[in-house]
């Protein structure tokens, strides 16, 4: 069950960096058409930028801190991204730019992969974590030092619905 759930963080992970290698794209194709929004192209450079920074291994997965750091960098991103898309709704030529509709829809895409990748991982920690605390998996954590692992809980922030203005 351990490896599972580190296998199904490694999907997490793998999910996040796909978004990550996106986003240089999507700036440059929005920065052509946006040249005076410059202000949210730097947020989401910076964004992604301290989101790639901040790595969990398997190894820290029972540190809910760390956990927490990387998620909290990934929350910053995605309203970062939010913001881009919501300025490019002023701009209808980018709109209709072919480079932009395709980035636009591998994100949405990246964005569903990367939220059952990360379902897919509190199932296998919730398991994990079930064994490790009950009879007869708890004499096994004992013997083998093994710690529940932190899971992702979402921020009130997180929870909050966008703002939509027209």
């Amino acid at each position: 069950m351990e490896e599972q759930a580190k296998a199904a963080w490694s999907q997490v992970q793998n999910q996040y960096q796909r978004r990550a290698e996106l986003i240089p794209n999507l700036v440059e194709t929005v920065r052509g058409f946006a040249k005076q929004e410059r202000e949210v192209l730097t947020q989401v450079i910076e964004a992604r930028a301290k989101a790639t920074q901040i790595q969990v291994t398997p190894g820290q997965l029972t540190d809910p801190e760390a956990l927490r750091k990387f998620q909290e960098a990934q929350a910053q991103l995605s309203g970062a991204l939010g913001r881009l898309i919501a300025v490019s709704e002023n701009y209808p030529d980018l709109k209709s730019n072919q480079n932009f509709l395709t980035l636009q829809s591998q994100l949405e895409g990246t964005e569903n992969r990367i939220s059952v990748a990360r379902r897919d991982y509190i199932q296998a920690v919730q398991s994990y974590n079930t064994e490790v605390r009950t009879f007869p998996g708890r004499l096994w954590a004992v013997i083998y030092r093994a710690k529940p692992m932190a899971s992702f809980t979402a921020t009130d922030e997180q929870q909050r619905p966008p703002a939509v203005k027209f």
